[in-house]
């Protein structure tokens, strides 16, 4: 079995109702980053009603042992 790993992934929602586009940071905990990526298009899609083309992914992170303990 695998150990579970934080990801910090940067993204931003671009919808019509948005004037500019939203952009978010979410701490999520995976064990790949294909698993964190499917996590956060749930969230977001859920949350905002935005569906996953409306959603652009900038960046994904994995988060370090002693950056998880200072938040």
């Amino acid at each position: 079995m695998s150990v579970p790993k934080v990801f910090k992934i940067h993204g931003e929602v671009m919808k019509k109702q948005f004037f500019e586009p939203m952009v978010f940071t979410k701490n999520v905990t995976a064990v790949e980053p294909e698993h964190a990526l499917e996590r956060v298009y749930a969230e977001i899609g859920s949350r905002h009603r935005a569906k996953r083309c409306q959603i652009a992914i900038l960046s994904i992170e994995e988060v370090e042992a002693t950056e998880k303990r200072a938040k």
